[in-house]
């Protein structure tokens, strides 16, 4: 049962979490301005949430023994240990699907089919395809970034516009991708399936997807060769292999369960052996280790909230400062705070995924009120937490694009396109199909 509450216990419930933002915000922006690579990723999450727990069993009025219990709850609801187990499943899929020469292969498969004269579209289009099946933007840009640098380099095209498509591919995989902890994070906060959040995401990121190939055509200068490593195509079916399950609507624990094993039988034709996939699987969980336990600890630091009433006080102010568009429309009011919280959070935090976690119970209250279906709310979390992680200068993919070309974060922020058309592309959207919520 919701307690009783009234604006003041409201806003003291928020304290933990702006502590949290504060205390992750600083700490980046002070290691930023010392020139500390990677500012924002040099304080782990989990640490920078340990004080702001420590605050909320401060300031709450239940005995020890009932906030340890409250905590418990909201860390072991079933949405938050649900989202913690697809994680893991997903990190070992990446890590077996990886390590058998999967991500090589699928970028030299994609250079193969690509004419000289499409360069620009054609890596955007890898690094979609890649990203979308890795389910990491960050992992894509590790992979494809040295080679897109070469192609750069041998064919005089812009760095930052290079660049800039790179970051706009993975970006574009990042968010749909069944495997990505944005998606896995947006569905489960907001109570829906992957496969109805795929379609519904593909509706507004498709139209972008296409205006952006066609200016990217526009801008691919004069066509120059491009010399391709050899691959073997077995390696690539993996990753096609989980993303035809999850579109037929598979159970994403089978689908993702079922990938592991055929990565590795594909793996297995050549000189992968059973005792490296053990020890890749356990790899891929210990690679979650971190969304893991923040997924954890923001489920249970959440429960203080939504008992203080915190949550129900964000969704009145934000519902208050979109009141002049809900005098014309309510769903399309609620659908705006739901991108300005989620954009809101992600500049202060840096990170997508912790970003869609720390905005999500309030996205749901919001898509409740507004009489939103949960699969346009999770669509909406993640696009607009894709849509700032893509044009933050000071996010990781910016970060590690800028140092790979040699070139300030800002310039490849600045070129990702399809970053700047994704959002004009949700807005329309949520305008003019207003009623198809």
């Amino acid at each position: 049962m919701q307690p009783n509450f009234n604006a003041t216990t409201a806003k003291l419930s928020l304290l933990p979490l702006l502590t949290f933002v504060a205390l992750f915000l600083g700490t980046g922006l002070y290691l930023q301005s010392q020139n500390v690579d990677y500012a924002f990723y040099q304080l782990p999450a989990p640490v920078a949430i340990l004080p702001a727990i420590f605050i909320a069993f401060l300031i709450t009025k239940q005995s020890i023994n009932e906030s340890v219990e409250t905590f418990i709850r909201g860390a072991g609801h079933s949405n938050i240990i649900t989202m913690c187990l697809i994680y893991l499943l997903a990190g070992a899929f990446s890590a077996v699907a990886g390590a058998t020469g999967g991500v090589d292969a699928i970028v030299n498969a994609g250079l193969s089919f690509i004419p000289p004269s499409m360069l620009l579209p054609g890596l955007f289009l890898i690094s979609a395809i890649v990203s979308t099946a890795m389910g990491t933007s960050m992992g894509t840009i590790g992979a494809i970034g040295p080679i897109a640098l070469a192609v750069s380099a041998k064919t005089g095209i812009d760095p930052s516009l290079m660049a800039g498509t790179i970051v706009s591919g993975a970006m574009f995989g990042d968010n749909l991708s069944i495997i990505s902890d944005t998606t896995i994070a947006a569905t489960r906060t907001q109570g829906c399936e992957m496969k109805d959040k795929f379609r519904e995401n593909l509706k507004i990121a498709l139209p972008a997807a296409i205006i952006t190939i066609a200016l990217l055509v526009y801008l691919t200068p004069e066509p120059q060769p491009v010399e391709v490593g050899d691959f073997d195509w077995l390696l690539v079916l993996p990753y096609f292999f989980i993303l035809v399950l999850a579109v037929m609507g598979l159970n994403v624990f089978v689908v993702l369960f079922s990938g592991i094993l055929f990565a590795a039988l594909m793996g297995f034709t050549g000189s992968y052996e059973g005792s490296a996939f053990v020890k890749d699987v356990y790899k891929g969980f210990s690679d979650m280790q971190e969304i893991f336990l923040l997924s954890m600890f923001i489920g249970g630091l959440s429960e203080f909230i939504r008992r203080g009433g915190g949550l129900d006080y964000l969704a009145g102010k934000i519902q208050a400062f979109t009141k002049v568009i809900a005098k014309f429309n309510r769903q399309v009011a609620d659908q705006i705070g739901i991108a300005l919280l989620v954009m809101t959070s992600n500049l202060c935090i840096a990170n997508n995924t912790v970003s869609i976690i720390v905005a999500g119970p309030v996205a749901k209250k919001l898509a409740e009120d507004g009489n939103i279906s949960a699969k346009r709310s999770a669509s909406l979390l993640d696009i607009f937490a894709c849509v700032l992680q893509g044009s933050l200068p000071y996010g990781a993919q910016a970060l590690l694009l800028g140092a790979t070309f040699s070139i300030s974060p800002w310039e490849v922020s600045t070129s990702a396109f399809y970053c700047f058309i994704l959002a004009i592309t949700a807005l329309c959207i949520i305008v003019l199909r207003r009623n198809k919520v």
